[in-house]
C-alpha cells in the first residue's frame, strides 16, 4: 500500500492557514507546505510566510512559474508572423524588444498573452498556481512513490463558482484534492486560526477582506479604493505593467481591469489610474467619495480583529 503525503497549498490567507494547522495537527510527520508566488503578491504576505514557518515549525517551499522559453517562442512569432497579418514592421520590432523575461511570473504571463487576465479569461490561476502546484505534487508522486493529498483552502460560500466544491476529489495520477474547510464560513476560519494562537496575515487588519494578488482582477470596488489609499505603490506597479503589456499588444492597448461604465453607457479611461478614480466615487463615478481622501485608520477589519 502506498504512503500518503499531505501537501498544503499555502496562500498566506486565512483559509489555507486554517488548512495548514489542521494538517499539522493530524499528520505532523507527513505534512509539507508549498506557496505558489504569482509575482503579484503584497510584501506583507511574503513576510507572513516566514511568520508561519516560525510559529508552526514548518518549512514552506516557494515555487514560481517560468515563462522564459515560451516568451522566446512568442518573440519569434511576433517577428515572423505579425508582419504577415498586416502589423507594421516597426511595431513588431518594438513588441519583440519588450518581449524579454522579467523574472516576474505575473508580468511575464501577461507579456506572453499580450493582455491581462479577467473574470471571463481567468488564466492567471491556472498558469500561476494550479499548474506549478500540480507539477510540485507530481514530483512527490514520481520521486517518492506516494499518493498526494493536495490540501486546498477552498470554501463553498466564497463564490458561485466554488459553491459545489467537493470535500474530497480524485484528480488522477496519484493526486487527490482535499478541501477541509469547504463547508466553513470566513469567520470560522478566522476564529480557528486565532484559537490556535497563530497570527493572521496583517493585511486583514488593514481593510483587506481577502489575501492574494494585490490587486486581484476580482478585487471589489471598495477594496481597490482601499489598496490605492494604503498601498499606492502597488497601483503604480500595475500602471507600469500596463505600459509594458500595451507595448506588446497587437492593438497597442492593454489594461489590468476592463473599463468601468459611467452609468450612461459610456466607457471611461481603461488604465488602472482611471479605474482607481472610479473606485473612489459614488454613483458610477459621478460623485467623489470623501472617505478615500482621509488617512487610513490604524486598524480596519471586517472580521472583528480590531476589537
Amino acid at each position: 500500500m502506498k504512503g500518503i503525503i499531505h501537501l498544503v497549498s499555502v496562500s498566506g490567507g486565512k483559509d489555507s492557514t486554517a488548512s495548514l494547522i489542521l494538517a499539522l495537527k493530524q499528520f505532523p510527520d507527513s505534512t509539507f507546505a508549498v506557496f505558489a508566488d504569482t509575482g503579484n503578491e503584497h510584501e506583507a504576505t511574503l513576510d507572513y510566510l516566514g511568520t508561519l514557518e516560525h510559529v508552526l515549525g514548518i518549512r514552506i517551499t516557494r515555487i514560481r512559474a517560468d515563462f522564459a522559453e515560451r516568451i522566446a517562442h512568442r518573440r519569434n512569432y511576433v517577428l515572423t508572423k505579425w508582419p504577415e497579418k498586416g502589423v507594421p514592421v516597426a511595431q513588431c520590432e518594438r513588441a519583440a524588444a519588450l518581449l524579454q523575461p522579467s523574472g516576474n511570473p505575473y508580468l511575464d504571463l501577461c507579456m506572453l498573452k499580450g493582455f491581462f487576465p479577467s473574470r471571463l479569461r481567468q488564466f492567471c490561476t491556472q498558469e500561476l498556481k494550479t499548474l506549478p502546484l500540480t507539477e510540485h505534487a507530481l514530483w512527490f508522486v514520481d520521486t517518492r512513490d506516494v499518493d498526494v493529498w493536495s490540501w486546498q483552502g477552498v470554501r463553498r460560500d466564497e463564490s458561485a463558482k466554488r459553491s459545489n466544491a467537493r470535500g474530497f476529489e480524485d484528480l488522477s495520477g496519484g493526486i487527490f484534492a482535499f478541501r477541509p474547510v469547504a463547508g466553513w464560513t470566513a469567520q470560522q476560519t478566522i476564529d480557528f486560526v486565532r484559537l490556535h494562537g497563530v497570527p493572521l496575515n496583517p493585511l486583514y487588519s488593514q481593510g483587506m477582506g481577502r489575501v492574494g494578488c494585490t490587486p486581484c482582477i476580482n478585487t471589489s470596488k471598495a477594496e481597490l479604493a482601499e489598496i490605492s489609499r494604503r498601498f499606492p505603490e502597488h497601483i503604480e506597479r500595475i500602471a507600469a505593467w500596463e505600459r509594458i503589456v500595451s507595448g506588446i499588444s497587437k492593438h497597442g492597448d492593454s489594461s489590468f481591469f476592463p473599463a468601468p461604465n459611467d452609468g450612461r453607457g459610456e466607457l471611461r479611461g481603461r488604465d488602472i489610474v482611471a479605474y482607481v478614480q472610479w473606485a473612489r466615487t459614488f454613483r458610477g463615478g459621478r460623485v467623489p467619495d470623501p472617505q478615500w481622501d482621509e488617512a487610513a485608520p490604524a486598524c480596519a477589519s471586517s472580521y472583528g480583529l480590531c476589537e
